[in-house]
């Protein structure tokens, strides 16, 4: 900065600046805390359905929080501009008061374009024997005000880098920056620079005092958006793929490997988690770096001999949330180097398994314990975290019928049952087709970790949230992408049941893909031609197409895991006692009833619930005293684990709003409170299951198949008792509907024994 830019400064223009971006801020304020009390918390109240739900709700919660990231970014431009403003009116008065303490000795500063001189304040003819005797004085006066100048240089410049680093982060909308001042968004771009030179160093060369100087790094900044795009746009595609597959070479720096060996997993998940966050940026660099490492995907990283790009790279995309539009890109640009080395998935992919001539025998991943070769595991893991991303994914197209090197035949549905090739998703691909890469874990156990990770991407791609959660009243109800792929799951378990009860480590995500569709489920059950009974069981948004055969399918094999069981059963006692709750409103609107006799409906409902009851416990009944020989306690405790989970919440399952869901003392009640019909229900179910497995075992193995039907009978009575006192619904109770609803549970349990012989019958042991 120039001595007389800021010694003439006028900052008029900068206080006005501050001032609008203060009331900006405030205006933000209001406005965001109206979306979120009023427009968002409204959509989540409202008894939405079809497009409503699957668009309007899902659009005003992302404006609701459009509008938290506008006032973010607003309050942290104006910290900065306030800081900046404040801190060159200091840096102009110490100016001004080491100029005028020159004065005050004869001395003179005089200005000019790239600099400033300071000279004593006689006549020049005499000036250079004054300047020597006043030498001392004119180089402390120029020290001091060059350190002001540099102050303020720095004190503008950071602010210009910071401001624009800000600004670059999105191209549409706002990023969800947030600094409590200057300084501290300035810090991170600064810590973003040192780090990065030690990434870019050969990673043989690199101390074990760096590599923990730089792990604790990314651990404190990586989820700061200005730190992490600045981190991975300095160091680049190639030299981030470089570090990785260095630390992770016991060859490459052994005393590094030695010495932080226990330390590899944090360092891939405070990496990993850096990127994620660096992919959000929508800057210049970090779309050239999306690109770039998308094309460094079949490129040798290393050495000629090292792992492929796409090796090194989706092991660091287990852990955070990627950007979608670069996980979609990422993902058709690995399936296509998948058919590359498959012959469009005729054999099995060499270059991908875990030591051989044509694999690598490095360990690229280091969270858990498989090793890292096959990079769909990897990917998959990523996906579990970004549903969008996950259920683009699997929709995709994975080979054409037409491609004259489809090697996928199937037969048809013409009566010649000709074989045909057939197209294939990435979904039917992976789930049907692909031979998975197999390794042994240290005690020479099989591992399963990338069908397990399938799973929990299939997980998130069908439910719309993140694996391993549970739906809010945020979720974004089904949309028609999700359920497509609900029905493509449903139909390859029901066409081949192995595929998920030969892969019962799967059973737990597919369980709570189930406990998430029960309406869409009880509606198959119905086998309702005209749609009727859609009231009856109301989903919001997009409703999946199902048949009873397959759903009946479904359920057997969901039943023959204790996590899946336990996923759908718990979840159907809820659903149930919320739907009975919701049907029982007196003020539910005329066209949102299924019947002007609600008794009816509730008979039918009930009946609904006790199918899907029984035909689980026929799925139980398989794993206890068919092949797989599980213990039925395994399912008691299990059953204790989920009904902890789900707290008889409302969320996305029920179908509806909380708008209609009443508490046991009749005032209305938020999703999850504690004294909802739901929760009394489930707290029976927790307590009936702890400690159980003795007395009911005979329950699932047939001999005492009317134990189990009576215990599913008494929850539901219990759920029509309470329904009906929570609405205060005299009439029904007058009517006995607690009597009619168990009557009705017990039909529809019974007649779950009876489809599955008709239905199912491949899938039921003889006993």
């Amino acid at each position: 900065m120039d001595l007389d830019a800021l010694r003439t400064a006028d900052f008029s223009l900068l206080d006005d600046a501050v001032e609008d971006w203060s009331t900006m801020v405030g205006d933000l304020e209001t406005l965001m805390d109206a979306a979120e009390k009023g427009l968002r918390g409204a959509a989540n109240a409202a008894n939405w359905a079809g497009y409503n739900a699957t668009v309007s709700k899902e659009f005003i919660g992302k404006t609701s929080g459009e509008f938290a990231d506008a006032h973010s970014q607003a309050s942290s431009i104006h910290k900065i501009l306030r800081d900046t403003r404040d801190e060159l009116k200091k840096y102009k008065g110490q100016l001004d008061d080491a100029i005028e303490r020159g004065r005050q000795r004869h001395l003179t500063v005089i200005g000019y374009e790239g600099g400033f001189t300071v000279t004593t304040d006689v006549p020049p003819e005499g000036r250079a024997k004054q300047d020597q005797d006043k030498k001392g004085e004119i180089t402390a006066l120029r020290d001091d005000i060059q350190k002001i100048l540099d102050q303020a240089t720095e004190s503008d410049s950071s602010a210009g880098k910071v401001l624009n680093a800000i600004a670059d982060q999105s191209k549409l909308g706002f990023s969800d920056v947030d600094y409590a001042d200057r300084d501290e968004a300035a810090d991170a771009l600064k810590k973003a620079d040192e780090l990065a030179k030690i990434v870019k160093k050969d990673p043989a060369d690199l101390t074990i005092a760096e590599f923990d100087r730089l792990n604790a790094g990314l651990k404190d900044f990586g989820d700061d958006p200005l730190f992490a795009e600045r981190f991975a746009a300095d160091l680049g595609p190639r030299k981030t793929l470089e570090f990785w597959t260095g630390v992770t070479n016991r060859y490459t720096n052994s005393d590094v490997f030695r010495d932080r060996l226990d330390q590899l997993d944090d360092m891939q998940r405070n990496l990993g988690l850096t990127l994620a966050t660096a992919s959000q940026s929508d800057s210049a660099s970090m779309t050239e770096w999306k690109n770039n490492v998308i094309e460094l995907g079949e490129k040798r990283i290393g050495s000629p001999t090292g792992p492929m790009g796409f090796q090194v790279m989706s092991n660091l995309m287990r852990v955070g949330d990627y950007d979608d539009a670069f996980l979609n890109r990422y993902g058709t640009a690995l399936m296509a180097t998948e058919r590359a080395l498959t012959d469009n998935g005729s054999r099995p992919n060499l270059a991908w398994r875990h030591g051989g001539a044509a694999g690598t025998t490095q360990d690229l991943n280091r969270i858990g314990e498989d090793s890292g070769a096959d990079p769909l595991t990897g990917f998959l893991k990523g996906l579990s975290n970004s549903p969008d991303a996950a259920t683009q994914f699997f929709n995709q197209e994975y080979v054409s019928k037409d491609d004259p090197n489809n090697p996928f035949e199937r037969d048809s549905d013409d009566e010649n049952t000709y074989k045909g090739k057939v197209t294939l998703s990435n979904f039917q691909y992976l789930f049907e087709e692909r031979d998975w890469p197999e390794e042994m874990d240290s005690r020479g156990k099989a591992l399963h970790t990338g069908q397990n990770n399938l799973a929990l991407a299939l997980e998130a791609a069908t439910t719309g949230h993140p694996a391993g959660e549970l739906p809010t009243v945020d979720t974004p109800a089904h949309n028609r992408e999700q359920t497509r792929l609900f029905e493509s799951l449903v139909s390859s378990i029901s066409d081949s049941p192995g595929r998920l009860t030969d892969n019962g480590y799967m059973s737990d995500s597919v369980g709570q893909i189930t406990s998430e569709y029960l309406p869409d489920i009880n509606r198959a059950l119905t086998d309702d031609s005209d749609g009727d009974t859609d009231k009856l069981f109301p989903v919001a948004g997009s409703s999946a197409t199902l048949n009873h055969r397959d759903v009946t399918a479904l359920l057997l094999s969901v039943g023959q895991d204790p996590e899946g069981y336990s996923a759908v059963e718990v979840a159907n006692k809820a659903y149930m006692a919320n739907l009975m709750d919701y049907h029982m409103n007196p003020d539910l609107p005329a066209d949102a009833r299924y019947s002007k006799d609600t008794q009816f409906a509730i008979e039918q409902l009930a009946h609904g619930s006790g199918e899907v009851s029984g035909t689980l416990a026929i799925g139980r009944q398989e794993a206890v005293a068919g092949p797989a020989k599980e213990s039925d306690g395994a399912y008691d405790a299990s059953v204790a684990q989920w009904k902890n989970a789900i707290s008889g919440g409302i969320g996305t399952g029920i179908g509806v709003g909380v708008t209609f869901i009443a508490s046991p003392i009749g005032g209305a009640v938020a999703s999850g409170a504690a004294g909802t019909v739901s929760s009394m229900i489930l707290e029976s179910l927790f307590q009936n299951a702890q400690g159980s497995a003795l007395d009911d075992a005979g329950a699932v193995i047939g001999e005492k198949w009317e134990s189990g039907l009576d215990t599913n009978a008494a929850y539901t009575e219990r759920a029509a008792e309470l329904a009906a006192k929570a609405h205060d619904r005299t009439d029904l109770q007058d009517k006995s509907i607690d009597e009619r609803a168990r009557s009705a549970a017990q039909d529809g349990f019974r007649a779950a024994g009876t489809n599955t012989e008709y239905m199912a019958p491949h899938l039921k042991t003889d006993i």
